[in-house]
């Protein structure tokens, strides 16, 4: 079963959803494809973390770090019907659009919630990068924190567009962003795909770091928001 099939089966919220409603003003943790946060109501199809807690629960505000330890990850909303309140003083919870965006920022599945995508993420990773021997999941995000930042900032790329699989985002101009899809470039808002654009040939700066371009390369299939579809 591919990482969409699996996760469209999961997305779907429920009573025994995992996180819990949140206050009436958004909180600004929606990932944008350049891993930066933001506050906008579109919920999203995934949620993550960045290794832990980096929110101060008490009054919901986010500091100076952007993340607590290299573990990026990216999981369904609902798993064994656990519930959280978001942004206690548990982890600093997340929202993706969908996976594309998700990769693009530097996250990966995760190997809890989602462990055959996170299995297949690194096979296609190990055959992308020419591996030797079968890397642990930890030197994954060490390879992972490397490649998507250098500081704080975000870590981009320029590559010929024509070389990219589908999945890789790129930066069409100042916070506007490109997600590659067959010969269709889609350009990504908050709340899916709003307008499909020629993927035009030439150098292009990309956000998706090339770990994760070369499992994409490799047979790993992200899950895409239901809006990629009328685009292709």
């Amino acid at each position: 079963m591919r990482a969409a099939d699996r996760i469209r089966q999961q997305v779907v919220p429920s009573s025994d959803e995992r996180t819990q409603p949140e206050p009436a003003m958004p909180l600004p943790n929606r990932v944008r494809p350049d891993g930066s946060l933001a506050r906008d109501p579109a919920r999203g199809l995934l949620f993550g973390n960045r290794g832990g807690r980096f929110h101060d629960p008490r009054t919901q505000a986010m500091p100076i770090r952007s993340h607590a330890t290299r573990q990026w990850i990216c999981c369904v909303l609902s798993f064994k019907g656990r519930r959280r309140q978001v942004w206690g003083k548990g982890y600093t919870e997340l929202f993706f659009c969908d996976e594309v965006t998700a990769l693009a920022a530097g996250h990966r599945p995760c190997m809890e919630c989602r462990r055959a995508d996170a299995l297949g993420y690194r096979e296609a990773l190990v055959r992308g990068l020419g591996l030797t021997s079968v890397p642990l999941f930890p030197e994954i995000d060490r390879i992972l924190d490397g490649e998507r930042r250098i500081g704080r900032t975000k870590r981009k790329y320029q590559f010929q567009a024509d070389g990219l699989p589908d999945g890789t985002m790129i930066e069409a101009g100042a916070g506007e962003w490109l997600a590659l899809r067959g010969e269709a470039a889609l350009l990504w808002s908050p709340n899916g795909y709003i307008e499909r654009r020629r993927r035009a040939p030439g150098t292009v700066l990309v956000l998706t770091p090339p770990a994760t371009i070369a499992a994409l390369a490799n047979g790993y299939r992200p899950f895409w928001h239901g809006s990629a579809t009328p685009f292709s």
